[in-house]
């Protein structure tokens, strides 16, 4: 929808293009997105002290603006430019970059914005259509990668920043089929050493393969490949005779349809390649040395049924839902004879971690496949049981509510489960044998959605996640559980 109000800020968004053809299009058009999130937070980072009870709750409430132009050049050239601005409001630069923003902020009561320099591209892209007169597409430049239902592509739609790439990519659709490949940079740095870049294969690329085929089983067939190529691993804090590779290759087939009026779907992912000590040394129950390179063995599977009952009041959904990720032991890590010699890896890497959609809305299953004691695993990977419901009971109105039980996919390591097994003030007598040792604990998630109008919807949230006595040790806290609660509203124009 073309709107006159914003000719003046387009313009200025257009002017990143420096040809005049450009700006002489006859077809633009503009659309935005004003979003607002209140949020009431228990849980924190889930790092020793913040993931606590209610006297430790903070509360913020964060904005996203975003201002996109969509220029149709002629038949077969177009672009698309998205500005966003993400901000809590309140923030100094100081506080702001406290929150993970490092270019910093000033838009509290008691600063000038002056310094404000938040506002940045998210997307800026141009598409050539039937390039070279061949039956493909080539998009270029700054834009998300959404592939199925953002397993290993994709941007959650609810993290504030939303995932983009640098990249170019090429589709051929040809019937039911359609063909994709993307060529992205993850990282242009060299290796640093003495401060100067005595190397230069720094460069992490990822090479994506995507096929789709639509109308088998009532739905889709599609398989990615995803290959991470980081020649140097991350080793920036030794010598370059400390490099070792840090390739990762996934590949995998999701189904997903509807047959006999029942909802589902089914993928397997396979991942090998190279591993450096860095994706090891926060395993909890052990590692190989550092800079000694493992291979690579992983694996994740999903499977999801579900039923909506669309001539039944308030049309109730009912969806069951399993996902295995796999994980690393001490056998796995410690390999046979000198040097770690047959150690393997087997803790599977989301690739893009896109968790937000699949392991709770808390968040406290991010970087599942890297070792990361503070938001994953500890390589122990995971499992993730859940009941998932939807009703409508009213025109406008949509009332949701998950219900997860969490385990990782490897038992704690010996030296853990003697500690959970008879260290644990928190137990009784009679629980210090039978403590569970793959039991992370359970999450419950409610949402309620109004579609207020046509361009805002306005959606509150209340989560609760119960631990156990595993969970609190991999995470170093103490507290049972922990609350969260958000108003959001989302306008779209």
């Amino acid at each position: 929808m073309k709107r006159n109000l914003l000719i003046i800020p387009a313009l200025m968004v257009i002017a990143f293009f420096a040809t005049t053809e450009i700006a002489k299009a006859a077809d633009i058009s503009f659309s935005g997105q004003m979003l607002t999130r209140y949020e009431s937070n228990e849980h924190g980072l889930a790092t020793t002290n913040t993931f606590n009870d209610e006297s430790n709750a903070g509360d913020f409430t964060v904005s996203r603006v975003r201002l996109n132009a969509d220029v149709a050049v002629n038949e077969s050239t177009s672009a698309f430019i998205q500005m966003s601005r993400n901000s809590t409001w309140g923030s100094n630069a100081a506080n702001q970059q406290n929150n993970g923003d490092a270019s910093g902020a000033a838009n509290g009561s008691y600063q000038v914005s002056d310094n404000d320099n938040l506002l940045g591209l998210h997307q800026a892209y141009f598409t050539l259509k039937n390039f070279a007169t061949l039956p493909v597409d080539v998009k270029m430049g700054r834009q998300q990668i959404v592939l199925d239902g953002h397993r290993l592509f994709g941007n959650t739609v609810w993290t504030m920043g939303q995932q983009t790439h640098d990249a170019i990519r090429l589709d051929h659709k040809h019937d039911n089929m359609s063909f994709s490949y993307a060529f992205i940079v993850n990282s242009e740095a060299g290796l640093p050493v003495n401060n100067s870049r005595v190397n230069t294969d720094g460069e992490i690329d990822t090479h994506m393969f995507y096929f789709k085929y639509a109308g088998i089983l009532g739905g889709n067939f599609s398989a990615t490949y995803a290959g991470i190529i980081d020649p140097i691993g991350n080793t920036a804090n030794t010598t370059a005779t400390g490099i070792t590779d840090n390739d990762m290759h996934t590949i995998g087939a999701r189904q997903a349809g509807q047959l006999f009026g029942i909802d589902y779907r089914g993928e397997y992912y396979y991942q090998w390649g190279d591993a450096d000590f860095t994706a090891n040394t926060a395993q909890l129950q052990g590692g190989v040395a550092n800079g000694t390179g493992v291979d690579r063995d992983a694996y994740m599977f999903g499977v999801r049924i579900g039923k909506t009952f669309q001539n039944v009041s308030m049309k109730p959904s009912f969806t069951l839902w399993y996902d295995y990720l796999s994980g690393t032991t001490d056998d796995d890590l410690n390999g046979e004879g000198e040097n770690n010699e047959g150690a393997e890896y087997k803790s599977f890497n989301p690739v893009f971690d896109t968790g937000h959609k699949f392991y709770g809305l808390q968040d406290l299953f991010l970087g599942i496949g890297s070792g990361n004691g503070t938001t994953g695993t500890q390589g122990l990977g995971l499992q993730d049981v859940a009941i998932k419901t939807s009703i409508k009971p009213m025109p406008g109105w949509t009332l949701k509510a998950d219900y997860h039980w969490f385990y990782t996919a490897e038992g704690a390591g010996a030296a853990i489960e003697r500690e959970l097994a008879g260290n644990q003030a928190d137990l009784d007598e009679s629980a210090r044998t039978t403590t569970c040792t793959s039991c992370l604990g359970n999450e419950v998630d409610i949402s309620l959605a109004n579609k207020y109008n046509a361009n805002t919807t306005i959606t509150a949230g209340f989560s609760n996640y119960s631990t156990t006595v595993l969970f609190r040790d991999l995470r170093n806290v103490t507290s049972g559980g922990a609350n969260w609660a958000y108003l959001m509203f989302d306008v779209k124009f």
